[in-house]
Formats: structure tokens, C-alpha cells, sequence
């Protein structure tokens, strides 16, 4: 099996596919990590994801989220659920306002 990216192309014996191999050991956590690359292959979602992981503690409301897009409230939350559905935010309550953090797994991947 060879993969092609940009002028390299590279074999499934490369050491960059063999350490993503060995971080994926079962079919649970393949499963996993798709989707959470398909949550964050929609343009909004990654810039949610963005804007937490610069807020202050990596964790931001939704409160300053929503004026960034441009979109309503509803849609905002329903992109942030979907990160939460994936496990890559954790979301807490405080007052009216819902919170929203980086989990362990977005850390890693944001890195």
C-alpha cells in the first residue's frame, strides 16, 4: 500500500504511518479517532475548536463564541454538541450559560 502526499510518497512501513498505526491499536479507537476527524473536517467546528483552545484554561462560553461565526446561537450550540458527541469538548453549565473545554484526547490532536 502506498500513500501519495504532496512530492513524497510515502509506504505504510514509513515511520510516520507505522507511529499512527501503533497509537490506533483497535478497532474501537480507529472508530473513535474518525470521528472525531470528521467533526473537525467542517470548517466551522475546527474554528470552535480553535477559539476554545485559545480561550482562557482552553475553555471558552457560548456565550463569546457565537458572535465570532456570525451564526445563531442554535446553530453554534449544535456544532459544539456535535464536538461533545465526538469527545473532544466537555461541557459544563454555569447559570444559563453552557461552558465548553478542551478534552485530553483535542489536546493531543490539536498539538
Amino acid at each position: 500500500m502506498r500513500i501519495l502526499t504532496s512530492n513524497r510518497t510515502m509506504s505504510m512501513y514509513d515511520p510516520y504511518v507505522a507511529q499512527t498505526i501503533a497509537l490506533t491499536r483497535s478497532p474501537k479507537d480507529v472508530a473513535k479517532l474518525a470521528e472525531q476527524f470528521k467533526a473537525l473536517g467542517d470548517g466551522t467546528r475546527l474554528s470552535l475548536m480553535m477559539a476554545v483552545a485559545a480561550g482562557e484554561n482552553a475553555e471558552a462560553c457560548v456565550c463569546d463564541l457565537t458572535p465570532e461565526t456570525g451564526l445563531a446561537q442554535s446553530t453554534v450550540s449544535h456544532h459544539l454538541k456535535l464536538l461533545v458527541d465526538s469527545g473532544l469538548l466537555t461541557r459544563t453549565q454555569r447559570g444559563k450559560w453552557a461552558f465548553y473545554a478542551l478534552t485530553k484526547d483535542a489536546q493531543k490532536l490539536l498539538r
